[in-house]
Parts: structure tokens; sequence; C-alpha cells
């Protein structure tokens, strides 16, 4: 489509939005930076949810329901509530800035980290350990107890085991839990928006930005679509990996 006054009203195809893409330096590099966010971001959230999920599997007891509930609620909490929540703990007033005021790290009455790409990580990450640690919780809950047995009767320490036979048979979890953070992570918008300011903006926010302002909607879509395709790529490692009813937990 070629854009017209108010979208793509001129129905001529047209390579020309290719073109734009291709040789906009500053598309492609925010792209990249929003990949490589995303994908630390992920990283990051699966490493603090693992714990979280292996407690729950085999040292929380008669507790385990309790505090699976817990999470289960915490991720019912709205989305947007939650990110306003960090937009007022990193503001000026916020327990955060309050507590770097003490510290000597900020001065009083300025925000600490808001409207940067740190406080977007960190309200990111926030958000998604619940819903990762659901499906790390999954693989765990699927591994059979006797194995851990035999490598304990076969001289393997808690640690070896762990390494040898928990971390392995929980993978596919992990790589559940990593997809589900890292896809529509890539694509985010609402956060940065909200707590990132001018220096925390991220890819969904241009294609945003050319659907709701510019009104370029050619262009949108085809960054759109290079968004589809950059997730598509891990999510075809992974389908290469493991089966899909592994990584669905079923």
């Amino acid at each position: 489509f070629r854009q017209g006054s108010f979208g793509p009203t001129s129905r001529i195809f047209t390579l020309a939005h290719y073109h734009d893409f291709l040789s906009d330096r500053a598309l492609q590099g925010l792209l990249w930076r929003s990949v490589v966010q995303s994908f630390w971001i992920s990283l990051i959230s699966v490493c603090l949810a693992y714990p979280v999920a292996y407690h729950l599997s085999f040292q929380a007891g008669e507790r385990k329901m309790t505090l699976l509930t817990i999470i289960i609620v915490t991720a019912w909490v709205s989305f947007l509530l939650r990110i306003l929540a960090w937009k007022v703990l990193l503001g000026g007033s916020g327990a955060i800035a309050s507590l770097a005021q003490s510290l000597g790290l900020s001065e009083e009455g300025m925000p600490f980290l808001i409207y940067s790409q740190e406080a977007v990580n960190l309200t990111l990450i926030y958000v998604w350990i619940p819903f990762v640690a659901l499906p790390i919780f999954a693989g765990l809950e699927r591994i059979d107890p006797s194995l851990h047995e035999a490598a304990y009767d076969l001289g393997c320490s808690r640690p070896e085991a762990f390494v040898r036979v928990t971390l392995p048979l929980s993978l596919p979890g992990v790589v559940a839990g990593f997809l589900f953070v890292f896809i529509p992570t890539v694509g985010e918008y609402v956060t940065p928006s909200l707590v990132g300011g001018t220096t925390g903006v991220m890819f969904g926010n241009i294609v945003r930005d050319q659907f709701v302002r510019a009104l370029n909607w050619p262009l949108g879509s085809l960054m759109s679509l290079a968004m589809l395709i950059v997730v598509l790529i891990p999510l075809v490692i992974a389908a290469r990996l493991f089966k899909f009813s592994d990584l669905a937990g079923l």
C-alpha cells in the first residue's frame, strides 16, 4: 500500500517502505536495542523466578498450594496498575526514591531511576516474574522424584544432582518462561510510555506512533512484520530443540 492522507487509502503495491526501513539505521538500531533489552529482561526474570519455582516444587511442602495461589493472584492484578505502582515508587516522593535520598544517591525531591531505560527494565522484570515462575514450576513438577533418589544413590551431592538431573529436565519450562517474556517485551510500548520517558523508548513505541500519530500504516505494518520475524527466530529454535508438549507443560 501507499500512504494516503489518513492511512493506507491508496492500494498501490510498492516497495518504498521496505527501502525506507532498510535504509533507516535509527529504526534498525532501535529494533536491535529492543531485542537485546528484551533478552536481558527475559534472562533476569528466569533467573529470579527459578528459585521461586524450585522452592514451590521441592521445598514448600504443605504450603505449596498457598504459595502457588499467592503467585497466581499476583498475576491477576492489572498489568497497568502494577506499572503505575512502580511509577509511584520510583517518583520523587516514592519509597525507593526516599531510600536513595537517605543514602545520598539522589537529591531531595528528585525522582530516582524514573523515566529511564533502567526503570523500564525493573518494572518489566517485576511484572513478568509470576508468569515465568508458573511454566518453570510446571516443568519441575514433571520430574520423577525417583531420578533424584537415583542420583543420590550414585554419589551425587545435592548441587550435582541439580546440575545433572533437575536443570536439564526443567529446561523446557525454562525456555517456555523465557519466550513468555521475550515475545511480548520486544513489542512493549505501554511500560516505556509510562516509566521510560525519552531515554526508555522501545521499538514498540515507534510502531504505535506510526499507526496513531503519523498515520503511516504501511510503514507501521512493515515494522510490525520485522518484529514478528524477530520473535519467530527463538520460537523456531525452541521448536527444533523441544517438543511442543514439553514447552506447554503437557
